[in-house]
């Protein structure tokens, strides 16, 4: 069988991959976009079936095609956002082929490139942009047995509340992704007990505006990086129901039994760290800071935008917080699932080349990988705060691509004939 040849191969055509390939052929570079299921599955199948965009549709896009159909205001839902991606990818005529998994990936020896190993063949490429994401393999703390009498799941394979037992639920983890099931499971009848950590919870919209136009106007999203010992700091946002802001205080007073992070099992007893107060409070503080720069950023712009002092009043703490629970009898308590919104690890198994330090990390800046030839694209805080949203992306890929063309001009160069002649 033939090889394949071609200059620049992407892996993933997800935001990241269809991203990346727009900004290659802006620079006219051959390219292929290889994608072992769908354009953009992960919002198909990896996500619960009432999810919607945690960003409103007239900033989570891409800046050449607005959301068609759907309020600029109002938050897509997850099957409308992957039809986004796939017309994007027609727009710009994105050379991407589904249905094809890569295998490996290795350099080739004593030459340029490298050679990738697919489920319909071998393909040689200059280049390799890994677009495959920052969300590839569930994570699931290896606490509870699996053969304890209850089901668990991770968060990436929830659908709805009847695909689940009857029963009481716990979700450990109060990100986005945690605090929006506990909700739709709240409100559907369920018991739920959410463990809370460590989070960072902005306002939805203060003073007629939503959070990710203050994150813009305040220069947030461009932050390089994560303060120290924030590492393990969630968002916890939602743009469910029009879009409200997570409030653990207003969770708990519907019915929900919060308690602090989900420390160890034994015997069927889930033991927590008394830390519920201090991560709500700790929550409470980055809500209100986020207050605090809005009207500053208000005062000194002269900006007419409406008083808002209610969102500075929150409702009273919960018993739960004063009285922290530290340890639950799950059988005794009903509760028949595990929902565990833990977050994803990544997976670059099949790219085996010099790129990753000794925690199996890429070693890159802002993409570029210290091993030349190899790209990524999607990584969480890539370049910035705002690098794993679907705007963030097409920042980073075009400084990838822009990257690759700029290798590829001085490969180009050749000597003139009369500097050659002068040499001689």
């Amino acid at each position: 069988m033939a090889v394949e040849e071609i200059d620049t191969l992407v892996v993933g055509a997800g935001q990241a991959g269809i991203a990346m390939s727009e900004h290659l052929r802006n620079n006219n570079i051959p390219h292929l976009v290889l994608e072992r299921e769908r354009i953009a599955e992960r919002w198909r199948t990896g996500r619960w079936d009432s999810l919607v965009a945690n960003g409103p549709a007239w900033h989570d896009r891409f800046p050449n095609l607005e959301f068609k159909g759907v309020d600029p205001d109002a938050f897509p839902d997850k099957e409308r956002v992957a039809d986004y991606f796939v017309e994007y990818a027609k727009m710009i005529n994105a050379p991407v082929r589904c249905g094809v998994e890569v295998l490996s990936a290795t350099r080739l020896p004593g030459q340029a490139g490298f050679s990738i190993e697919t489920s319909e063949g071998t393909i040689k490429a200059q280049n390799i942009v890994a677009a495959t994401g920052a969300f590839q393999h569930p994570v699931v703390p290896p606490l509870v047995p699996n053969d304890a009498p209850l089901k668990q799941i991770h968060s990436f394979h929830y659908r709805n509340p009847n695909a689940l037992p009857d029963g009481a639920v716990l979700v450990v983890g109060a990100g986005s992704s945690g605090a929006q099931i506990a909700d739709e499971l709240l409100r559907a009848g369920r018991k739920v007990y959410l463990s809370v950590g460590p989070h960072d919870r902005p306002p939805r919209t203060y003073r007629g505006r939503d959070f990710v136009w203050w994150l813009g106007v305040l220069g947030l999203w461009d932050v390089p990086a994560m303060k120290p010992g924030t590492e393990h700091v969630t968002i916890s946002v939602s743009g469910a129901h029009w879009g409200n802001t997570v409030d653990f205080r207003n969770l708990a007073n519907a019915g929900m039994n919060l308690v602090g992070m989900t420390q160890s099992y034994e015997k069927g007893v889930m033991r927590f760290a008394p830390d519920l107060a201090d991560n709500i409070t700790g929550g409470d503080a980055n809500y209100l800071s986020m207050l605090d720069m809005a009207d500053a950023y208000i005062a000194r712009n002269g900006l007419d935008l409406p008083e808002e002092p209610e969102a500075r009043n929150f409702v009273p703490a919960p018993d739960c917080m004063s009285n922290p629970m530290r340890e639950l009898d799950l059988i005794a308590a009903g509760v028949t699932t595990i929902i565990w919104a833990t977050g994803f690890s990544q997976d670059f198994d099949w790219l085996d080349v010099d790129s990753f330090d000794e925690a199996g990390k890429p070693k890159h800046q802002r993409g570029v990988s210290s091993e030349p030839g190899i790209f990524f694209l999607g990584l969480p805080w890539q370049s910035r705060r705002g690098s794993t949203f679907i705007w963030g992306v097409w920042h980073d890929a075009k400084h990838v691509a822009d990257h690759i063309a700029t290798k590829r001009m001085y490969l180009r160069y050749e000597p003139s004939d009369l500097r050659i002649m002068e040499d001689a």
